[in-house]
């Protein structure tokens, strides 16, 4: 056992800042999820930022409150879960004061720990680099689903975010999948990593 002792979770006024503050401070950083005994740990190496009501066209919270979302309004720390495509979960990291809408996407990351488990969480994966290499398969390698929508990431003791060793060098550029906002260069990762997902720009859906 290692007499290196952990080093202490990010506490909530890490979250408490702009989203554009908190997504490249994010990477590097480490997420773990305790369930039923198993822990998976996934090295955080690419985010999206999304801002609040009114803001940012491509943010969940842009056109107002509803029970779905109502997690993005705070308070900072927590677990914001949506299901998408009608087959998957993403997660984001909420942030700013209480009240003020946003967050951060997790796009991808790199399990570091219980990758037996996270492989049997993603059958389908066929090399360890993808487990976690985009917002859906990073939820599904750490066993996100609908009801860890509002979890505490800052209160919640299987469910912690740590600092990590460094990020590296740091790029940003067009977020994933949106139409809306598209323009908008708040997509960021680690260059040269190989769990950063690849950039596909939204095609638009014909009427």
């Amino acid at each position: 056992m290692s007499d290196v002792p952990e080093p202490a979770p990010l506490p909530r006024s890490f979250f408490d800042r702009d989203p554009l503050v908190v997504a490249p401070a994010l990477l590097g950083t480490v997420i773990r999820h305790s369930l039923a005994g198993e822990v998976v740990e996934v090295r955080l190496t690419e985010v999206e930022a999304y801002l609040g009501e009114g803001e940012d066209p491509a943010s969940h919270s842009h056109r107002g409150k509803r029970p779905r979302n109502a997690t993005m309004w705070g308070p900072p720390g927590h677990l914001y879960v949506y299901f998408t495509y009608g087959m998957h979960y993403c997660a984001n990291l909420v942030c700013r004061p209480e009240g003020i809408s946003g967050g951060v996407l997790l796009r991808a990351g790199e399990v570091i720990t219980g990758l037996d488990e996270a492989r049997s969480r993603r059958p389908a994966g066929q090399r360890d680099v993808d487990l976690a290499r985009g917002p859906a398969r990073l939820a599904s390698a750490l066993a996100f689903g609908r009801e860890d929508d509002g979890r505490d990431v800052c209160g919640d003791a299987s469910l912690r975010l740590f600092p990590g060793s460094g990020a590296g060098k740091v790029l940003s550029g067009p977020r994933v999948g949106v139409s809306a906002g598209a323009e908008s260069p708040w997509r960021y990762w680690i260059e040269g990593d190989p769990t950063v997902s690849a950039y596909r720009p939204a095609v638009p859906r014909r009427r």
